[in-house]
């Protein structure tokens, strides 16, 4: 199946009430095209991180009550699993789709990391595009434009990733659900190769 873009019956899927009923659309309307993105994405991937990648799909086993209010993809290098890696993301709020570089907060490996970007601000900052958002936490929606964002203001940003736990760094692309790039999948898989492949440099200085 090739990938075919994302409309508004996928974003839809979480103004369903009840996790049972959300859980069924998203299983049902987005996973399948995650399963397709990963088909196109996951080699390309591979070839510019220089090592096999594999495809992580979330499942939300742990929940029991709370429906999931986002939905998301990940490729990571391990194959048992990515939250404990650097990785990438693909998912889906109701309102806007994400691509990401994530470091979230089960990363062992997460004080090192910041530290090494630290002693590397200008070359992270130099990285990022200016019109790429920046997230601090990979539930909530809310994020900040690369290039509002000083060398101060970065650098006090990757300190609080550094040294408080929960806070979590992720980079990329917020594209609304409203922007004809989401419903396009030619369109898609070539953003998200193109900001994964920016993104790259920050990927391998986390894992090196």
């Amino acid at each position: 199946m090739a990938f075919t873009g994302f409309n508004e019956s996928d974003f839809a899927a979480f103004q369903i009430d009840g996790l049972e009923a959300r859980m069924e659309a998203i299983q049902t309307r987005i996973q399948p095209k995650f399963k397709a993105l990963g088909d196109s994405l996951c080699e390309d991937i591979a070839l510019a991180a220089g090592s096999e990648m594999h495809v992580h799909i979330a499942r939300h086993a742990r929940r029991k009550v709370n429906p999931p209010k986002d939905t998301w993809m990940a490729f990571c290098h391990n194959k048992r699993g990515y939250k404990q890696h650097p990785h990438f993301q693909i998912g889906l709020f109701d309102d806007h789709a994400f691509m990401w570089f994530a470091l979230i907060y089960e990363l062992p490996e997460k004080r090192k990391i910041a530290s090494d970007y630290l002693r590397k601000i200008d070359t992270v900052r130099r990285t990022i595009p200016k019109d790429y958002v920046l997230s601090f936490d990979h539930m909530q929606k809310d994020a900040v434009q690369a290039g509002s964002l000083t060398k101060a203001a970065l650098q006090k940003e990757l300190e609080r990733f550094r040294d408080v736990q929960k806070v979590e760094l992720l980079v990329g692309r917020h594209i609304q659900a409203d922007d004809p790039a989401v419903k396009d999948g030619e369109t898609f898989v070539r953003m998200a190769k193109e900001t994964f492949t920016a993104l790259m440099p920050l990927y391998r200085l986390a894992i090196s």
